[in-house]
């Protein structure tokens, strides 16, 4: 079943049924003839109703331990401090195996409950690519807090109206990425954190905020304290992280892990579709883990495969490789084309997200060096998502012939569909790959009707409405 659509969020009539304002529909295709323009996903493999840290421990420790789960070649090996790290004999880069990375989850964990994080409490970050954001995701998770995915481009009145929007209470951020400097524009902005004290935060245009982590991404301690110094209550990351393992935090942690249930929230993404008006999709375990484990499926994903990102963190795409027990490699802290191809080739990826205008960035940065006579080995490459926006068939064959991306996929979906709701598989054409957005994901349901609410004839124009596990808990909005 395969289904051409491109379109936009425009409201949401109940938990259940997304409604999408449908720009293109030329059909759908399927096994068996269709008639009317309705799809439902297959019921196997059953979902997944475990939470986030449960499987975690259950599946991907109790069978990826030894195998390597995050490499972050801009981090040095011991970025968090804490006691000597393996990191996997590496000493150029932070290197974990999946045993390292759930030691470090656990004392970011700990730390989090000696912050006062509790559960629902909501957690905002604003970082690039990096380790602490990829310890965040896994860490507010174990103890009930709802991870707040900021964009790093915000201004700093979209910044501040956003914290408020979503009522958090625990802000971790970089001192700066970029040229947007972080904590100067909020202490600029909100003098009184400038004399708050350190988990104590009395911000009158920040009524819910309490905590202000900082993560260190400049490396140098001067650098850094001059974008700190005069935040009296910013609190180092390295000194929230809480080592011990026999103390109270511990025992808390596994306390909050076995109270948590599958339709608990976890992460609140913002969007703002066709409106304009910022809002956030509330996302649980049972969205975000079935998500993740069906866009791994369709890449074939393996622990032999190493993925990485072209674009900031997206909470599912990791859940995609890790589910999977593959590795994640953050090239760079952003986009960045010239470290995107070093790490191709020398952490031997084999995987790719992104969307085309970084595919194409790429390209570009691979044609220039291979005319300047430089061997690049792209074996290894074979998979991946592009999603986005449409991928023109030209720049598909160009990613097959010069990148070696055979069974790339194309995703679809909304960040209220935990994202996706649709996506091709290594075996469709290419054609098919590029014409459409391939199949409904398993257990979902999907189906156009016109204005009137009526499922439309295969063929016709109208709104794509999706049901299923995936829809997100309800939004947050302005």
């Amino acid at each position: 079943m395969a289904l051409r659509v491109g379109g936009k969020v425009t409201s949401f009539r109940n938990r259940s049924t997304a409604v999408v304002a449908s720009t293109l529909v030329r059909g759908l295709q399927s096994r068996r003839p269709l008639s009317l323009s309705h799809v439902e996903g297959p019921t196997d493999p059953p979902l997944e109703h475990r939470t986030l840290s449960v499987y975690f421990r259950e599946e991907i420790l109790g069978k990826y331990a030894e195998r390597p789960a995050l490499v972050c070649r801009q981090e040095r090996p011991r970025a968090h401090g804490g006691p000597p790290s393996p990191n996997m004999g590496v000493n150029t880069q932070l290197a974990w195996d999946f045993g390292e990375f759930d030691r470090h989850i656990h004392a970011v964990a700990r730390g989090l409950v000696s912050l006062g994080v509790k559960r629902g409490d909501r957690v905002a970050v604003v970082m690039g690519n990096n380790s602490s954001y990829a310890l965040l995701q896994w860490a507010c998770a174990s103890v009930g807090a709802i991870l707040v995915t900021l964009n790093p481009a915000y201004r700093i009145n979209e910044l501040v109206n956003t914290l408020n929007l979503a009522g958090v209470s625990h802000l971790f951020a970089v001192p700066r990425v970029r040229s947007s400097h972080y904590i100067r524009m909020l202490s600029d902005a909100l003098p009184d954190l400038r004399y708050s004290s350190p988990g104590n935060i009395q911000a009158e245009a920040l009524p819910a905020l309490r905590n202000l982590v900082v993560v260190d991404n400049i490396g140098d301690p001067n650098e850094y304290q001059k974008e700190v110094n005069d935040t009296k209550c910013v609190i180092d990351w390295r000194e929230a992280l809480v080592w011990r393992e026999d103390g109270r935090e511990q025992d808390r942690v596994k306390e909050l892990i076995d109270s948590h249930q599958s339709n608990d929230v976890i992460n609140l993404q913002f969007t703002s579709g066709t409106t304009g008006a910022p809002k956030a999709a509330s996302l649980t375990h049972i969205n975000v883990l079935n998500n993740g484990l069906g866009n791994g499926r369709c890449m074939r994903l393996t622990s032999d495969d190493a993925m990485f990102l072209l674009y900031s963190i997206v909470l599912i795409r990791n859940l995609a490789a890790w589910t999977h027990g593959a590795c994640i490699v953050y090239p760079s802290e952003t986009f960045d084309p010239k470290a995107i191809v070093d790490a191709v080739v020398q952490e031997r990826c084999t995987a790719l997200h992104g969307v085309p205008t970084h595919f194409l960035g790429v390209l570009a940065e691979v044609q220039k060096r291979q005319k300047a006579g430089e061997s690049l080995d792209w074996s290894r490459l074979r998979t991946g998502i592009a999603a986005g926006s449409p991928i023109p068939i030209d720049l598909m064959r160009q990613l097959i012939d010069k990148l070696n991306l055979t069974d790339l996929t194309v995703a679809y979906g909304m960040t209220e569909t935990s994202p996706v709701s649709f996506q091709t598989t290594p075996a469709d054409p290419i054609t098919k790959r590029v014409e459409t957005v391939g199949k409904v994901q398993p257990h979902v349901r999907a189906k156009i009707i016109n204005s009137e609410g009526k499922t439309v004839p295969v063929g016709t124009p109208g709104e794509l409405c999706v049901a299923g596990y995936l829809l997100h808990k309800g939004c947050v909005l302005d």
